[in-house]
C-alpha cells in the first residue's frame, strides 16, 4: 500500500469517527424543529453513510466495475463533504449552541461542533491527497471540479441545499403561489446544476445536439431568469405587509419562542433572501465563464473557405 492509499484510508475512517460522534450525540437528545439542528444531523449522517460506501467499495474492488467514472465520484463527494462540513461548523454554533442554557444538551452541542470542525479538516485534506493523487490519473472530471466552472456549479448546488433546509419548513412558503414558485425555482435550479455536473461525469457531451460549453451557457441563462424572479418575488411576499407579509422581525410570533423557534420564521425568510442573492451572483459569474469559454472557442474554430 503505497502512502496516498495509506491516508486516503486513515482520513475516511477517521471521517466516520468525526460524523458519527455529533449525529449519535444530537439525535441521543433531539433537535425538536430547529432547522439548523436537523440539517445539520442530515449532513453529518449523509457524509458518514457515503464514507463508508466509499470505504466498502474500495476494500471489495469493485470501482472498476461501475459505469461511471470513481475518480470523479470521489472528487465530487469530497469536494461537497468539505463545503458542507465547513457550513455546518458555521451555521451550528452560531444559530444554534448560542441559545442552549449551561448543562448537558450544550456540552453535547458544543463537542457535535468540535467533531464538525475535525470532519471538515479531514476532508479538506483528503481533497489535497486526491487532486495530488488524480492528476494524471483521474481523468476530466476531477480536473474539472477544480476548475472555476465546476467550482462555481459546487457553490451553486451546495447553497440550494441550505436553501432547502430553511424552506423545510412549509410555513415559509405554503401560503402563497408566488413564494411556491420561489420554491420551484430553487429546486429547478438545482437540477439544471447538477445535470451540468452529470454531463462531465457521464461523459455524455458528445450526445448533445450542441458543444457542451453552449448547452450549459443556455442553462445557466434560464437559471439566473429564474433566480431574479426568486429575488423579486421572495422578499415582496414575505417582508411587504400589503402582499401578506411581516415587514419587522417583532411582528413574527415565533421569534419570541426560543425555546422552540431558534431560528424563528422571519429568520428564515431573511437567510434564504441573502442565500437567492449570493447564489444569483454565482450564477452571473458562471455566465460570464461560459460565454468567455464559448467566445474563445468560436474564434479557434477553423473557417471554411
Amino acid at each position: 500500500m503505497d502512502v496516498e492509499t495509506f491516508c486516503l484510508c486513515f482520513f475516511r475512517l477517521m471521517q466516520l469517527l468525526s460524523t458519527c460522534v455529533p449525529f449519535s450525540l444530537m439525535a441521543s437528545v433531539g433537535t425538536g424543529s430547529v432547522v439548523v439542528g436537523n440539517w445539520s444531523m442530515f449532513i453529518w449522517g449523509f457524509c458518514f453513510t457515503v464514507t463508508l460506501v466509499i470505504l466498502i467499495v474500495e476494500f471489495c474492488h469493485i470501482r472498476d466495475h461501475l459505469p461511471f467514472s470513481w475518480y470523479g465520484f470521489l472528487t465530487i463527494y469530497t469536494c461537497y463533504a468539505t463545503l458542507f462540513c465547513l457550513l455546518t461548523s458555521i451555521l451550528y454554533p452560531t444559530t444554534y449552541i448560542q441559545f442552549f442554557p449551561s448543562g448537558p444538551h450544550r456540552d453535547y452541542a458544543m463537542i457535535s461542533t468540535t467533531f464538525s470542525c475535525i470532519a471538515l479538516v479531514l476532508y479538506a485534506l483528503e481533497l489535497l491527497v486526491l487532486w495530488n493523487w488524480y492528476q494524471g490519473k483521474g481523468g476530466r472530471i476531477a480536473r474539472y471540479m477544480y476548475t472555476t466552472q465546476g467550482l462555481l456549479k459546487l457553490l451553486e448546488t451546495s447553497l440550494a441545499c441550505v436553501i432547502f433546509g430553511f424552506i423545510s419548513n412549509t410555513n415559509l412558503y405554503l401560503h402563497q403561489p408566488a413564494l411556491v414558485w420561489c420554491g420551484a425555482v430553487y429546486s429547478i435550479c438545482f437540477v439544471l446544476s447538477s445535470v451540468a455536473i452529470l454531463l462531465n461525469l457521464g461523459k455524455c457531451d458528445n450526445r448533445l445536439l450542441l458543444p457542451l460549453p453552449t448547452f450549459l451557457l443556455g442553462l445557466t441563462t434560464l437559471s439566473i431568469l429564474l433566480y431574479t424572479s426568486a429575488l423579486v418575488l421572495w422578499p415582496l411576499y414575505q417582508f411587504v405587509e400589503k402582499l401578506g407579509g411581516q415587514p419587522q422581525r417583532s411582528s413574527d410570533v415565533s421569534c419570541g419562542d426560543r425555546l422552540t423557534y431558534l431560528v424563528c420564521t422571519w429568520d428564515q425568510g431573511l437567510a434564504v433572501t441573502i442565500l437567492t442573492v449570493i447564489n444569483l451572483l454565482i450564477y452571473m459569474a458562471d455566465l460570464v465563464t461560459l460565454a468567455h469559454l464559448v467566445s474563445v472557442r468560436t474564434e479557434n474554430q477553423p473557417t471554411v473557405s
